[in-house]
């Protein structure tokens, strides 16, 4: 999927949309892709003269590209995160990565959807956590 299919799915919009591809992979699992290009909102008070994408942010890439494994329950409705847990840092990105994240929905519950991820830099694991959303609103 391309920006404009995940604009179909998600309600985020720029500065806020937060993955650039996305693939639904066979065994109901999603890949997402950002590449950080150094100009973002989040790069310039983080860290002048050494950028790094803050943690909070790699958050949400991870959970958008979470998102998109709802493309069809989706529509119409906001998904709001509802928790974030067991979220480890492990190597920074920066300006120039493209950070590759690999996502699943462990259960759901009502409109409530428990997820797992983790992000990489060139095979280097940068992010891992567990969250949950719920979708909101619409129909």
């Amino acid at each position: 999927m391309n920006r404009a299919e995940i604009e179909q799915i998600l309600p985020h919009r720029k500065p806020m949309l937060l993955v650039d591809e996305a693939v639904l992979n066979e065994d109901g699992t999603a890949t997402g892709f950002y590449t950080v290009q150094g100009d973002e909102f989040f790069l310039g008070g983080h860290f002048p003269g050494n950028p790094v994408v803050p943690g909070v942010i790699l958050c949400e890439m991870m959970a958008q590209t979470c998102c998109v494994m709802l493309a069809g329950k989706a529509q119409g409705k906001t998904p709001y995160f509802t928790s974030l847990d067991k979220v480890r840092f492990k190597n920074p990105v920066r300006p120039g990565d493209t950070v590759r994240f690999q996502c699943e929905i462990t259960r759901s519950k009502g409109p409530f959807f428990f997820a797992a991820g983790k992000g990489y830099v060139d095979g280097k694991l940068c992010v891992q956590g567990e969250f949950s959303f719920a979708l909101m609103g619409g129909n």
